[in-house]
């Protein structure tokens, strides 16, 4: 049985999102129990997403001074079949977050792999398109990626790799135990921004690993903003 009550509140915004193709391989070993590897017309992707978190509440109870903040995280995407439910999810490879409470909750709830850096982010639309850039920094100095759009945003069509990257409703956490925790996401479907350019800096070994980190050096296989909304995440269950 799903859990229904609710754990998170919050605002997701200005979803930068860059999506590498990557060998399932190199994934494999990371795919929680219970579930498989999804791909969309044959491709496996990982992206790395920068967002905003605004008027977060946990359990109903805003926390002062930690309502809205950035998030930038590496995942890639899988799905479980249950009752005859394709439920679509995402699992974090790594989360970073700009406040140690954050990442020690979500650490504590989920076993999510959280961490806390400095943070800062730039948002700016001249009228011809968006800059949206997100940067953390660690040992290894300051890392950022970025993106400028172009046109207007439209809801993605169905189908469509922006469906497929935006429209995952499920996370799965790999447990100590080895066990698995699923959670539900819930928000509305999101206009998106396609992208004329794109871009990562920085040295992300020390966060990802090289193998991972080799793979952001590359040119990402897509791009693009979304709008975001308002989202509601339910507790989690161990499956």
């Amino acid at each position: 049985m799903d859990d229904n009550r609710v754990f998170l509140t919050a605002e997701w915004r200005d979803l930068a999102m860059l999506n590498y193709e990557i060998d399932p391989k190199l994934l494999q070993a990371l795919v929680p129990r219970g579930t498989e590897l999804d791909s969309w017309s044959g491709k496996t992707f990982v992206s790395l997403v920068g967002f905003r978190f605004l008027k977060t509440a946990v359990c109903g109870l805003p926390i002062p001074f930690h309502r809205n903040f950035d998030e930038v995280n590496l995942r890639f995407y899988v799905r479980k079949e249950e009752r005859g439910e394709l439920r679509r999810g995402v699992v974090f490879i790594r989360e970073v977050v700009p406040r140690w409470a954050i990442a020690t909750v979500a650490r504590k709830a989920y076993n999510e792999n959280y961490i806390a850096l400095p943070m800062r982010h730039r948002i700016e639309n001249d009228g011809s398109g968006i800059q949206c850039e997100y940067g953390w920094r660690s040992s290894a100095g300051w890392a950022s990626m970025n993106l400028r759009t172009e046109g207007p945003p439209v809801m993605a069509a169905e189908n469509s790799e922006e469906q497929f990257i935006t429209e995952h409703y499920w996370g799965y956490a790999r447990q100590r135990d080895g066990s698995t925790v699923e959670y539900r996401v819930e928000h509305p479907s999101w206009r998106v921004w396609q992208v004329r350019k794109s871009g990562f800096e920085g040295d992300v070994r020390e966060l990802y690993g090289a193998e991972f980190a080799s793979v952001l050096r590359g040119k990402p296989s897509s791009a693009f903003l979304a709008e975001g909304s308002a989202v509601t995440v339910f507790r989690g269950r161990r499956i």
